[in-house]
């Protein structure tokens, strides 16, 4: 699994969000250029964020984006999910149901194994906890 681009650029998109005051709404282009993303893209990595729930889309000339929900309970779990889709390293995760060897197979259950602990690692951190990281790192 490779986070990618839209992936990256979501979680700075949201850690940026989650810098300002609950239920600002921030303009694009202040997140696009205080976070280094194209802003066509992070046009279209907020809309699989809104679709999320995780932000607000506002339209208009006091436009831009908000959080929906507060920065401790916004996991990068699910930052990550809301644009790349359900983790799950290999196919036989994904669709059990059409390998025949899931039931004997030895490294099925290390993919998900693998895929768990990622998935918990991922869930534990939320960007309330990672923006005062990242702020004792440039502090």
């Amino acid at each position: 699994m490779r986070l990618g681009m839209a992936g990256e650029y979501a979680v700075r998109s949201i850690l940026y969000l989650s810098s300002s005051e609950t239920g600002k709404v921030i303009p694009r282009k202040e997140i696009a250029s205080a976070m280094d993303i194209p802003p066509h893209f992070l046009g279209k990595i907020a809309q699989d964020l809104a679709r999320a729930g995780i932000i607000e889309i506002v339209q208009g000339s006091k436009g831009g984006y908000r959080l929906l929900k507060k920065p401790q309970d916004i996991s990068l779990l699910d930052v990550v999910e809301a644009v790349k889709g359900e983790i799950f390293l290999n196919d036989c995760i994904l669709r059990p149901e059409n390998c025949a060897r899931v039931s004997s197979c030895a490294v099925h259950r290390v993919w998900q194994k693998a895929r768990d602990q990622l998935r918990a690692t991922l869930n534990e951190a939320n960007f309330k906890n990672l923006l005062e990281q990242e702020l004792c790192i440039k502090g």
